[in-house]
């Protein structure tokens, strides 16, 4: 049962996003019926769920929001920002009580009672309850309180309202009871729903002696007569509809009102009620001509106009049977933990991988080549689909910020939406995860900073509602992520005298605009006169860059005074196996991200001497600095005649890196640092070679920035 409760955990914190996503946009468009639904599913789901796996306090809490947006499907409430409110503040306590694992013991009781008071007043309105109900709820998973059993009873049926009668088929899978599921309690809730007959099919029963007390054999049939659609029987069987076969039909929409009876043959009738056996059946009918050759005899049609007709339906049929099959196995639902050691043993594969392809060039055999290029083959395909379990779409990350900026906008008074573009760019999930703080410091230093008052924003010509625009797009190996504002933007000269009056910089020093812009990333900047609840405590963008560093991406932040403000975060797409080059300086060898190469040439004695002292090299007519990684990292030993500038862009500036040689190209695994090194400069990580030797991973943004700040010190000296 633990597995099982955990399973419904992780399904309703799933189904809690998409509920908050779904009334942020009924907000929007209150009478879509479809989003009310949506609502509605999620919360009867949710509803259903806990009841079913012990979660009673989510159940009985849940029950009477379900309840009043039955009546908001209904027709009998209507959607206002007031319900919206409350229930935004209903989905905060669920999630407090499916988080909590001392169930019964919540901190917040006198919250949770006022949630449910206010949801209960709102069934109790003249407007929402226009009839008084006398039926009791027998609702499988209505608490045993009398009032709540009254309010929220389906009212008995009028004899004037509308019927229809359903023929519902309900199989359930073989194993439906390990997951908790008693159908009876299904059953009886449809009867609340109206006059029905059930019948059992039994005929799947076996004898005892092999009977599993744990296998469902049973399937069952109900005639069902109602004055509800065809969406609240759904709902009935919402949380188990994956793990069972439904077919729900109108037999009788309640519009004949003649004696003449148009309905199923008197076989097909008995076959469905188990009286008559489908092959006796088909035996009897059998003996009588079909519709197709009755119609050939009669020369209404030619027997190839029927074949045709044959060919068609059986096309069909069998393209219907197959997608339906596919859709049953489409997805399955697999721990992250599991999924982490898969990428963990590909990680240790390459690494093999590497060391047998080393082997063979060693040995020079050539049946050994052929089978280390075969497996380096199988490796790299094994990789890249492991990877790609891993890429999941951001567009879930984002859907969560439309709360963010709905409640701070309120908070502060302002008035903003939040765009988004690109949700459906993949990302690692351990990018994706590490991501969601960055982003939040972000959007709410928009909101506060950024965007003005709607007064202010009147008096500058703007639309009084401001806009935070966030958007995603692949570009390589990385993917950008852009946050842009239409707001007041940047003061460049206010944020460099602020810089200035706290210490970060001096008052004498040149900066670039780009270069005062990137001040507000450093520890205890803030342009906040004023403390409040949302900023002014010096914290935020640099957890930002903390955050993006972390993750081996850049920021950049372009902004424009009394326009706007865009800040871009450039990610790698994966933080596990990149493609790699691999260099070397003397005996020490490193690896360089191979999205960010351009490409490698010579550096000859002649080349240096050219430039006279300076860093820089002539390549096809551009000059490009480059820096002495030799020098850099200290090493000793002589320079090699011929030096090999590895060029690399950076930021959007063309960067050279000079080392000894290039080894070539190297699927990495990427393996974190030990506590010891992990403060170390200009290093990413490092991996594993095939021949056991350990080799660093360049940070490259790094080292640029290195390099420039020494050459500004130079000028400034």
């Amino acid at each position: 049962m633990d597995s099982h409760k955990e399973a419904f955990k992780e399904e309703a914190h799933e189904l809690l996003t998409e509920l908050e996503t779904a009334l942020l946009e009924l907000e929007r468009m209150p009478s879509d019926e479809e989003i009310i639904g949506r609502v509605f599913r999620a919360m009867h789901t949710i509803k259903g769920s806990g009841a079913m796996f012990g979660f009673d306090r989510v159940a009985a809490f849940t029950h009477n929001v379900e309840t009043v947006y039955d009546r908001v499907r209904n027709g009998k409430i209507l959607v206002s920002k007031s319900l919206i409110d409350l229930t935004l503040s209903a989905c905060d306590e669920i999630l407090k009580m499916i988080d909590d694992t001392e169930q019964g013991e919540a901190k917040d009781d006198a919250i949770t009672e006022a949630i449910s008071r206010s949801f209960r007043d709102m069934l109790l309105a003249p407007e929402a309850l226009p009839s008084v109900d006398v039926s009791v709820d027998t609702h499988d998973n209505a608490p045993d309180d009398t009032e709540q059993s009254v309010i929220d009873a389906p009212q008995a049926p009028a004899v004037d309202e509308h019927q229809i009668t359903y023929r519902i088929r309900f199989c359930p899978e073989s194993g439906i009871f390990t997951s908790g599921t008693n159908p009876t309690l299904l059953l009886n809730e449809l009867r609340d729903l109206g006059p029905c007959d059930i019948l059992a099919n039994t005929d799947s029963i076996p004898f005892l002696d092999i009977m599993d007390s744990e296998v469902c054999y049973t399937a069952w049939d109900i005639i069902l007569t109602t004055t509800r659609d065809k969406n609240a029987i759904r709902d009935v069987f919402i949380f188990v509809e994956d793990s069972c076969e439904l077919h729900i039909d109108v037999i009788d929409d309640g519009s004949r009102t003649d004696m003449e009876q148009d309905y199923k043959k008197l076989g097909e009738i008995l076959v469905e009620r188990g009286d008559l056996n489908a092959n006796t059946l088909t035996m009897v009918l059998s003996a009588q001509k079909r519709i197709g050759s009755l119609l050939v005899d009669y020369g209404m049609v030619s027997n190839d106009q029927v074949q045709s007709a044959l060919v068609e339906q059986q096309h069909i049929r069998e393209k219907r049977q197959k997608r339906q099959a596919v859709e049953s196995t489409a997805s399955i639902r697999v721990p992250a933990g599991k999924l982490d050691d898969l990428v963990n043993m590909v990680g240790e594969l390459v690494t093999v991988q590497s060391r047998l392809s080393q082997l063979a060039a060693r040995f020079n055999d050539l049946s050994l080549i052929q089978v280390a290029e075969e497996v380096e083959r199988l490796t790299a395909e094994l990789r890249d689909n492991t990877m790609s379990i891993r890429m999941l779409p951001i567009g879930a990350t984002f859907s969560r910020f439309e709360r963010l900026v709905r409640d701070l906008s309120t908070e502060l008074g302002k008035e903003i939406i939040l765009n988004t573009e690109g949700a459906e760019t993949e990302l690692d999930k351990t990018v994706i995860e590490k991501l969601n703080d960055p982003l939040i410091h972000i959007i709410r230093n928009s909101i506060d900073h950024g965007i003005e008052m709607p007064e202010a924003r009147k008096t500058a010509g703007k639309p009084e509602q401001g806009t935070v625009h966030l958007s995603a797009e692949h570009s390589g190996a990385n993917v950008f992520i852009r946050i842009s504002d239409d707001g007041a933007g940047l003061d460049a000269e206010a944020i460099r005298a602020k810089a200035v009056e706290k210490g970060l910089i001096a008052s004498d020093v040149m900066l670039s605009e780009k270069e005062i812009f990137s001040l507000t990333l450093m520890p205890g900047f803030s342009m906040a006169k004023n403390i409040t609840n949302v900023s002014g405590r010096g914290v935020g963008m640099d957890v930002v860059k903390k955050g993006i560093d972390a993750l081996h991406g850049t920021i950049e932040i372009v902004s424009k005074k009394g326009v706007g403000t865009t800040i871009t975060l450039k990610l790698p797409l994966t933080m596990a196996i990149i493609d790699g080059l691999l260099v070397q300086i003397e005996d020490v060898h490193y690896i360089m991200p191979l999205a960010a190469i351009e490409e490698c040439v010579e550096l000859t004695r002649e080349d240096v001497a050219s430039a006279h002292g300076k860093h820089i090299a002539s390549i096809r007519g551009e000059i490009v600095p480059y820096i002495r990684l030799r020098e850099m990292f200290m090493h000793g030993g002589t320079v090699p005649a011929i030096e090999q500038i590895v060029t690399a862009r950076i930021d959007g500036d063309r960067m050279g890196f000079v080392v000894d040689q290039v080894v070539g190209q190297h699927q990495t695994v990427i393996k974190s640092m030990s506590r010891m090194y992990r403060d170390i400069e200009y290093m990413s990580g490092a991996t594993i070679l095939g021949d056991g030797n350990v080799a660093l991973i360049l940070d490259l943004p790094k080292l640029a920035q290195h390099a420039e700040m020494i050459e500004k010190q130079a000028r400034h000296d």
